[in-house]
């Protein structure tokens, strides 16, 4: 089921004013990735990226085309490793924050 306008909305709204939601966002995106939910992954990557930078300023740090980048994030998308490091880079820059992999049993 889709996002409705106003979820979305309200997800770009505390993004703008809250850094903790926004890394919470990220944080969230890299974990569902990892752990093998590449779909829902990519949808939570695909809401950050809406709220944050947006696909225009991706484009320009990644090098790679705007709508490729919402071909790749959305539901029928399948990103390289290679295409999915760049943009994770490039969004790990902009928000100023590290990645570290905790691992747990």
């Amino acid at each position: 089921m889709p996002l409705t306008h106003d979820f979305k909305e309200t997800i770009r709204n505390r993004a703008a004013h809250d850094p903790e939601f926004r890394q919470a966002l990220l944080r969230e995106a890299v974990e569902l990735i990892l752990n093998g939910d590449l779909a829902l992954g990519k949808a939570v990557l695909r809401d950050y990226v809406n709220a944050t930078v947006g696909f225009q300023g991706l484009e320009r740090e990644t090098s790679i085309p705007a709508k490729s980048l919402m071909r790749m994030l959305g539901s029928k998308g399948s990103p390289s490793a290679a295409n999915l490091t760049n943009i994770l880079a490039a969004l790990r820059k902009s928000e100023g924050v590290q990645f570290t992999l905790g691992l747990t049993r």
